[in-house]
């Protein structure tokens, strides 16, 4: 059902825009501020779970966890990175079997070995597109629901070159991709060829800080890109908020001064519908008296 409906989301709200949500908490205040997709990092899973760099520390087990917490709060279609597919091609029809089972809309897999490197740093090193096609293949033919979604990611523009981006593009494709991600782009003139070409809907990554401009909602539209993904934005801001709270906090005589900077109690339990559970113990509480 989240599979169908995010795909309905890319066919109607060009583009949609994917936010990345790090635990259960973010994407319920994602969905009540309007956000209608989110997004699950490996590299968010990697930080804010376990404070380890996106190096490939982090394992099938604990996205599963993450995503179940996510997806058990909020009922918005979740699309999760599940990197190379953690392993030979058994394991990569474990992990969508796994996530799948989680109520998870879609996953991208990549084109990267298996000791991957973030997309937007140096070194990284491909398999074989003959690989690749064998890693989608083997999550297309693990899913049980036709509408979860099975996206590619390429970074081959960085790796090898922009023609060998396209050609691994329609190869996977070919492979039974439902969605394409090209990584690392850094322009618009590369995205307009990519959709050109392509039969399937692409995801454009503007992640800050990385080698792809900020290219705004319109210019991605115009030159027909489907999905806009920002991956960790609320993350990094939730992070530099809170290192500014430790850091003042920590020779501060009292929290006075910066409680304009915080969220409310009763914002807080608004948003987590406290009042509604606890009336339902009380209830509960009171027929038992009775």
């Amino acid at each position: 059902m989240r599979g169908r409906l995010f795909r309905d989301l890319v066919n109607n709200k060009q583009p949609l825009s994917i936010l990345g949500t790090v635990n259960a908490y973010s994407s319920v205040l994602a969905k009540k501020n309007g956000v209608k997709s989110i997004y699950l990092s490996g590299s968010g899973v990697a930080a804010s779970s376990f404070g380890l760099p996106d190096l490939g520390f982090t394992k099938l087990e604990d996205v599963v966890e993450d995503a179940r917490r996510i997806t058990s709060a909020c009922d918005l279609p979740l699309l999760v990175d599940i990197d190379t597919g953690f392993g030979s091609t058994k394991s990569i029809q474990n992990t969508i079997r796994s996530l799948e089972n989680e109520n998870v809309a879609a996953v991208h897999i990549e084109d990267q070995v298996d000791q991957k490197r973030c997309g937007h740093r140096p070194n990284k090193k491909l398999v074989s597109i003959g690989e690749m096609q064998d890693r989608i293949k083997a999550a297309v033919d693990a899913r049980t629901d036709d509408n979860f979604v099975i996206m590619a990611r390429s970074d081959a523009l960085a790796v090898e070159s922009e023609e060998r981006l396209l050609e691994r593009i329609q190869c996977y494709i070919e492979a039974g991709a439902d969605m394409i991600f090209p990584e690392a782009l850094m322009s618009l003139e590369g995205y307009k060829k990519i959709t050109d070409v392509s039969s399937v809907p692409i995801l454009a990554n503007i992640t800050e800080f990385g080698r792809t401009p900020l290219f705004t909602k319109k210019d991605l539209h115009d030159v027909g890109v489907s999905m806009i993904l920002y991956p960790l934005t609320a993350f990094r801001a939730m992070s530099k908020a809170a290192e500014k709270i430790y850091k003042e906090l920590s020779n501060a005589e009292s929290q006075e001064h910066i409680l304009s900077d915080m969220q409310t109690r009763d914002e807080l339990y608004d948003y987590l519908s406290y009042h509604k559970y606890e009336k339902e113990m009380d209830d509960i509480l009171n027929k038992k008296d009775e």
